[in-house]
Protein backbone atom coordinates (compact mmCIF):
# COMPACT_ATOMS: atom_id res chain seq x y z
CA UNK A 1 0.00 0.00 0.00
CA UNK A 2 1.33 3.44 -0.95
CA UNK A 3 1.40 6.25 1.57
CA UNK A 4 1.29 9.94 0.62
CA UNK A 5 2.86 12.51 2.94
CA UNK A 6 2.71 16.26 2.38
CA UNK A 7 4.87 18.96 3.92
CA UNK A 8 5.50 22.68 3.63
CA UNK A 9 9.06 23.99 3.35
CA UNK A 10 10.62 27.45 3.29
CA UNK A 11 13.90 28.08 1.47
CA UNK A 12 15.47 31.54 2.01
CA UNK A 13 16.69 33.43 -1.06
CA UNK A 14 20.18 34.88 -1.43
CA UNK A 15 18.60 38.31 -1.76
CA UNK A 16 15.16 39.85 -2.22
CA UNK A 17 13.57 38.92 -5.55
CA UNK A 18 11.18 41.43 -7.15
CA UNK A 19 8.79 41.29 -10.09
CA UNK A 20 6.01 43.67 -11.13
CA UNK A 21 3.57 42.09 -8.64
CA UNK A 22 5.79 42.26 -5.55
CA UNK A 23 8.84 40.86 -3.75
CA UNK A 24 9.80 37.71 -1.87
CA UNK A 25 12.68 36.70 0.39
CA UNK A 26 11.99 32.95 0.50
CA UNK A 27 10.67 30.19 -1.72
CA UNK A 28 7.62 28.71 -0.02
CA UNK A 29 7.07 25.23 -1.43
CA UNK A 30 5.00 22.11 -0.86
CA UNK A 31 6.51 18.62 -1.23
CA UNK A 32 4.49 15.50 -1.95
CA UNK A 33 6.18 12.17 -1.18
CA UNK A 34 4.78 8.71 -1.97
CA UNK A 35 6.25 5.78 -0.07
CA UNK A 36 5.85 2.28 -1.47
CA UNK A 37 7.71 -0.44 0.45
CA UNK A 38 11.37 0.65 0.28
CA UNK A 39 10.84 3.06 -2.62
CA UNK A 40 9.66 6.62 -2.59
CA UNK A 41 8.85 9.31 -5.12
CA UNK A 42 8.98 13.05 -4.57
CA UNK A 43 7.61 16.14 -6.24
CA UNK A 44 7.71 19.84 -5.37
CA UNK A 45 5.37 22.68 -6.23
CA UNK A 46 5.18 26.42 -5.61
CA UNK A 47 1.62 27.66 -4.95
CA UNK A 48 1.06 31.00 -6.68
CA UNK A 49 -1.40 33.60 -5.44
CA UNK A 50 -1.79 35.02 -8.97
CA UNK A 51 -3.63 31.82 -9.83
CA UNK A 52 -5.71 31.76 -6.65
CA UNK A 53 -3.43 29.27 -4.89
CA UNK A 54 -2.12 29.23 -1.33
CA UNK A 55 0.13 26.95 0.69
CA UNK A 56 -2.77 25.91 2.90
CA UNK A 57 -5.04 25.24 -0.07
CA UNK A 58 -2.46 23.10 -1.86
CA UNK A 59 -1.67 21.11 1.27
CA UNK A 60 -5.39 20.53 1.84
CA UNK A 61 -5.91 19.38 -1.75
CA UNK A 62 -3.04 16.92 -1.55
CA UNK A 63 -3.96 15.59 1.87
CA UNK A 64 -7.45 15.05 0.52
CA UNK A 65 -5.99 12.44 -1.84
CA UNK A 66 -4.10 10.42 0.78
CA UNK A 67 -6.80 7.77 0.99
CA UNK A 68 -7.07 7.60 -2.80
CA UNK A 69 -3.31 7.08 -3.13
CA UNK A 70 -3.48 4.31 -0.52
CA UNK A 71 -6.30 2.74 -2.55
CA UNK A 72 -4.27 2.75 -5.75
CA UNK A 73 -4.67 6.18 -7.38
CA UNK A 74 -2.09 6.43 -10.15
CA UNK A 75 -0.77 9.17 -12.39
CA UNK A 76 -3.48 8.68 -15.01
CA UNK A 77 -6.22 8.92 -12.40
CA UNK A 78 -4.59 12.00 -10.92
CA UNK A 79 -5.19 13.94 -14.14
CA UNK A 80 -8.92 13.62 -13.46
CA UNK A 81 -8.75 13.93 -9.67
CA UNK A 82 -7.18 17.41 -9.58
CA UNK A 83 -7.28 20.38 -11.96
CA UNK A 84 -4.11 21.85 -13.48
CA UNK A 85 -2.06 23.74 -10.91
CA UNK A 86 0.53 23.44 -8.20
CA UNK A 87 -1.08 20.66 -6.16
CA UNK A 88 -1.37 18.30 -9.11
CA UNK A 89 2.17 19.15 -10.16
CA UNK A 90 3.73 17.99 -6.89
CA UNK A 91 1.87 14.68 -6.91
CA UNK A 92 2.28 14.08 -10.65
CA UNK A 93 6.05 14.48 -10.36
CA UNK A 94 6.11 12.24 -7.29
CA UNK A 95 4.33 9.54 -9.33
CA UNK A 96 6.89 9.90 -12.14
CA UNK A 97 9.74 9.56 -9.64
CA UNK A 98 8.16 6.50 -8.03
CA UNK A 99 7.39 4.87 -11.38
CA UNK A 100 11.03 5.26 -12.42
CA UNK A 101 12.22 3.64 -9.21
CA UNK A 102 9.72 0.78 -9.53
CA UNK A 103 10.81 0.13 -13.11
CA UNK A 104 14.53 0.53 -12.43
CA UNK A 105 14.68 3.04 -15.27
CA UNK A 106 15.09 6.78 -15.61
CA UNK A 107 12.01 8.97 -16.04
CA UNK A 108 13.10 10.11 -19.50
CA UNK A 109 13.11 6.47 -20.65
CA UNK A 110 9.60 5.97 -19.28
CA UNK A 111 8.57 9.01 -21.33
CA UNK A 112 10.07 7.47 -24.48
CA UNK A 113 12.76 10.14 -24.69
CA UNK A 114 16.51 10.19 -25.21
CA UNK A 115 18.69 11.00 -22.23
CA UNK A 116 18.68 14.80 -21.68
CA UNK A 117 21.93 16.66 -22.00
CA UNK A 118 23.01 19.96 -20.45
CA UNK A 119 20.89 22.97 -21.44
CA UNK A 120 21.71 26.68 -21.43
CA UNK A 121 19.44 28.29 -18.85
CA UNK A 122 18.54 31.93 -18.40
CA UNK A 123 19.60 33.68 -15.21
CA UNK A 124 16.95 36.09 -13.94
CA UNK A 125 17.68 39.66 -12.87
CA UNK A 126 15.18 40.99 -10.33
CA UNK A 127 13.20 44.14 -11.11
CA UNK A 128 14.90 47.30 -9.85
CA UNK A 129 16.10 50.71 -10.91
CA UNK A 130 18.25 50.94 -14.05
CA UNK A 131 21.28 51.43 -11.82
CA UNK A 132 20.47 48.40 -9.69
CA UNK A 133 19.84 46.21 -12.69
CA UNK A 134 23.02 47.40 -14.42
CA UNK A 135 24.99 46.45 -11.31
CA UNK A 136 23.39 43.00 -11.24
CA UNK A 137 24.13 42.60 -14.95
CA UNK A 138 27.80 43.40 -14.44
CA UNK A 139 27.96 40.73 -11.74
CA UNK A 140 26.31 38.17 -14.03
CA UNK A 141 27.82 39.29 -17.32
CA UNK A 142 29.58 35.92 -17.72
CA UNK A 143 26.25 34.14 -18.17
CA UNK A 144 25.20 33.45 -21.76
CA UNK A 145 21.50 34.29 -21.30
CA UNK A 146 19.96 36.86 -18.96
CA UNK A 147 16.26 37.29 -18.26
CA UNK A 148 15.15 40.73 -17.07
CA UNK A 149 12.11 41.25 -14.88
CA UNK A 150 10.39 44.44 -16.02
CA UNK A 151 7.58 46.56 -14.62
CA UNK A 152 6.27 49.15 -17.08
CA UNK A 153 7.44 52.76 -16.93
CA UNK A 154 11.22 52.97 -17.15
CA UNK A 155 11.67 49.57 -18.77
CA UNK A 156 13.54 50.84 -21.81
CA UNK A 157 16.04 52.50 -19.50
CA UNK A 158 16.35 49.28 -17.50
CA UNK A 159 17.10 47.21 -20.58
CA UNK A 160 19.62 49.75 -21.89
CA UNK A 161 21.38 49.74 -18.52
CA UNK A 162 21.56 45.94 -18.50
CA UNK A 163 22.89 45.92 -22.04
CA UNK A 164 25.68 48.28 -20.96
CA UNK A 165 26.41 46.07 -17.95
CA UNK A 166 26.44 42.81 -19.91
CA UNK A 167 27.26 43.69 -23.52
CA UNK A 168 27.79 40.10 -24.68
CA UNK A 169 24.88 38.35 -23.00
CA UNK A 170 21.75 37.34 -24.86
CA UNK A 171 18.67 39.03 -23.38
CA UNK A 172 15.03 38.09 -22.86
CA UNK A 173 12.56 40.17 -20.87
CA UNK A 174 9.48 39.42 -18.78
CA UNK A 175 6.91 42.13 -18.07
CA UNK A 176 4.66 39.91 -15.90
CA UNK A 177 1.52 41.61 -17.31
CA UNK A 178 2.74 45.13 -16.41
CA UNK A 179 2.64 46.85 -19.82
CA UNK A 180 -0.08 48.80 -21.57
CA UNK A 181 -1.18 48.14 -25.17
CA UNK A 182 0.77 51.23 -26.28
CA UNK A 183 3.95 49.83 -24.71
CA UNK A 184 3.41 46.48 -26.39
CA UNK A 185 2.99 48.20 -29.75
CA UNK A 186 5.74 50.82 -29.51
CA UNK A 187 8.56 49.28 -27.49
CA UNK A 188 9.54 46.06 -29.34
CA UNK A 189 11.49 47.87 -32.12
CA UNK A 190 13.56 49.72 -29.50
CA UNK A 191 14.11 46.52 -27.55
CA UNK A 192 15.22 44.77 -30.73
CA UNK A 193 17.90 47.42 -31.15
CA UNK A 194 19.15 46.49 -27.67
CA UNK A 195 19.37 42.84 -28.65
CA UNK A 196 16.29 41.54 -26.83
CA UNK A 197 15.19 38.20 -28.32
CA UNK A 198 11.88 37.54 -26.58
CA UNK A 199 9.20 39.41 -24.59
CA UNK A 200 7.21 37.42 -22.03
CA UNK A 201 3.63 38.31 -21.18
CA UNK A 202 3.56 42.05 -21.93
CA UNK A 203 -0.16 42.52 -21.13
CA UNK A 204 -2.50 41.12 -18.49
CA UNK A 205 -3.89 37.78 -19.59
CA UNK A 206 -7.39 39.25 -19.50
CA UNK A 207 -6.39 42.00 -21.94
CA UNK A 208 -4.06 40.23 -24.34
CA UNK A 209 -6.55 40.38 -27.18
CA UNK A 210 -4.88 43.74 -27.86
CA UNK A 211 -1.89 41.78 -29.16
CA UNK A 212 -3.93 40.24 -31.98
CA UNK A 213 -2.70 41.32 -35.38
CA UNK A 214 0.48 42.95 -34.15
CA UNK A 215 3.72 42.07 -35.93
CA UNK A 216 6.24 42.89 -33.22
CA UNK A 217 9.94 43.29 -33.90
CA UNK A 218 10.55 40.96 -30.94
CA UNK A 219 8.37 37.83 -30.52
CA UNK A 220 5.86 37.66 -27.68
CA UNK A 221 5.72 34.67 -25.34
CA UNK A 222 2.60 33.70 -23.38
CA UNK A 223 3.12 32.93 -19.69
CA UNK A 224 0.16 33.89 -17.51
CA UNK A 225 -2.01 33.46 -20.62
CA UNK A 226 -1.08 29.79 -21.12
CA UNK A 227 -1.60 27.01 -18.58
CA UNK A 228 -2.41 23.79 -20.41
CA UNK A 229 -3.59 22.54 -23.78
CA UNK A 230 -7.16 23.78 -23.33
CA UNK A 231 -6.15 27.41 -23.86
CA UNK A 232 -3.69 26.93 -26.70
CA UNK A 233 -5.95 27.69 -29.67
CA UNK A 234 -6.87 31.14 -28.37
CA UNK A 235 -3.23 32.26 -28.41
CA UNK A 236 -2.48 31.73 -32.08
CA UNK A 237 -2.93 35.35 -33.21
CA UNK A 238 -1.26 36.86 -30.14
CA UNK A 239 1.93 34.95 -29.31
CA UNK A 240 4.79 33.20 -31.07
CA UNK A 241 5.99 31.22 -28.02
CA UNK A 242 4.46 29.70 -24.91
CA UNK A 243 6.09 29.38 -21.49
CA UNK A 244 5.49 25.91 -20.04
CA UNK A 245 5.72 25.73 -16.25
CA UNK A 246 4.89 22.52 -14.44
CA UNK A 247 3.14 24.47 -11.69
CA UNK A 248 0.73 25.79 -14.31
CA UNK A 249 0.20 22.61 -16.31
CA UNK A 250 -0.30 20.50 -13.20
CA UNK A 251 2.80 18.39 -13.65
CA UNK A 252 5.15 16.76 -16.11
CA UNK A 253 2.44 14.65 -17.74
CA UNK A 254 0.51 17.64 -19.09
CA UNK A 255 3.69 19.66 -19.67
CA UNK A 256 5.01 17.09 -22.14
CA UNK A 257 1.64 16.90 -23.86
CA UNK A 258 1.47 20.69 -24.07
CA UNK A 259 4.97 20.90 -25.56
CA UNK A 260 3.97 18.45 -28.31
CA UNK A 261 0.70 20.27 -28.99
CA UNK A 262 2.43 23.64 -29.08
CA UNK A 263 4.97 22.43 -31.61
CA UNK A 264 2.22 20.96 -33.75
CA UNK A 265 0.37 24.29 -33.65
CA UNK A 266 3.46 26.24 -34.71
CA UNK A 267 4.45 27.79 -31.39
CA UNK A 268 7.99 28.02 -30.10
CA UNK A 269 8.51 26.47 -26.67
CA UNK A 270 9.92 28.11 -23.56
CA UNK A 271 10.22 26.11 -20.33
CA UNK A 272 10.15 28.18 -17.15
CA UNK A 273 9.80 27.84 -13.41
CA UNK A 274 8.69 29.42 -10.19
CA UNK A 275 11.39 30.08 -7.60
CA UNK A 276 11.94 26.64 -6.06
CA UNK A 277 14.59 24.06 -5.30
CA UNK A 278 16.35 21.59 -7.54
CA UNK A 279 13.54 19.10 -6.87
CA UNK A 280 11.11 21.42 -8.67
CA UNK A 281 13.45 21.98 -11.63
CA UNK A 282 14.46 18.34 -12.18
CA UNK A 283 11.28 17.09 -13.94
CA UNK A 284 11.25 20.18 -16.16
CA UNK A 285 14.56 19.04 -17.66
CA UNK A 286 12.53 16.58 -19.74
CA UNK A 287 10.56 19.49 -21.19
CA UNK A 288 13.81 21.40 -21.74
CA UNK A 289 14.82 18.86 -24.38
CA UNK A 290 11.91 20.16 -26.49
CA UNK A 291 12.37 23.87 -25.74
CA UNK A 292 13.88 26.78 -27.63
CA UNK A 293 14.44 28.70 -24.38
CA UNK A 294 15.11 27.30 -20.92
CA UNK A 295 14.65 29.28 -17.71
CA UNK A 296 15.22 26.86 -14.84
CA UNK A 297 17.41 28.98 -12.59
CA UNK A 298 15.32 28.85 -9.39
CA UNK A 299 17.99 27.10 -7.27
CA UNK A 300 20.58 29.73 -8.22
CA UNK A 301 18.47 32.31 -6.39
CA UNK A 302 18.41 30.31 -3.14
CA UNK A 303 20.75 30.64 -0.17
CA UNK A 304 20.78 26.82 0.06
CA UNK A 305 19.45 23.90 -1.97
CA UNK A 306 18.67 20.21 -1.73
CA UNK A 307 21.31 17.51 -1.34
CA UNK A 308 22.11 16.41 -3.95
CA UNK A 309 21.31 19.53 -6.00
CA UNK A 310 21.19 20.05 -9.71
CA UNK A 311 24.53 21.01 -11.20
CA UNK A 312 25.01 24.34 -12.98
CA UNK A 313 28.22 25.08 -14.90
CA UNK A 314 29.02 27.95 -17.26
CA UNK A 315 25.37 28.92 -17.64
CA UNK A 316 24.32 25.33 -18.33
CA UNK A 317 21.99 23.15 -16.31
CA UNK A 318 22.77 19.44 -16.10
CA UNK A 319 20.16 16.66 -15.76
CA UNK A 320 19.33 15.37 -12.28
CA UNK A 321 20.91 12.35 -10.69
CA UNK A 322 18.56 9.50 -9.69
CA UNK A 323 19.16 10.41 -6.05
CA UNK A 324 17.44 13.76 -6.63
CA UNK A 325 14.58 12.74 -8.93
CA UNK A 326 13.59 10.42 -11.73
Amino acid sequence: MSRLTVRRESWPLRERFTISRGSKTAAEVVVAEIEDDDRHGRGECVPYARYGESLDGVVEALEGLQAAVADGLDRDGLQRALPPGAARNALDCAFWDLEAKRAGERAYALAGMEEPGPAVTAYTLSLGSPEEMASAARTQRHRPLLKLKLGGDGDLERVAAVRDGAPDARLIVDANEAWTPDMARDWPPRLAELGVELIEQPLPASDDSALAGLDPAVPFCADESCHDRTGLDALADRYDYINIKLDKTGGLTEALALASAARAAGFGVFVGCMVGTSLAMAPAMLVATRADYVDLDGPLLLADDRDPPLRYTDGRLHPPTPELWG
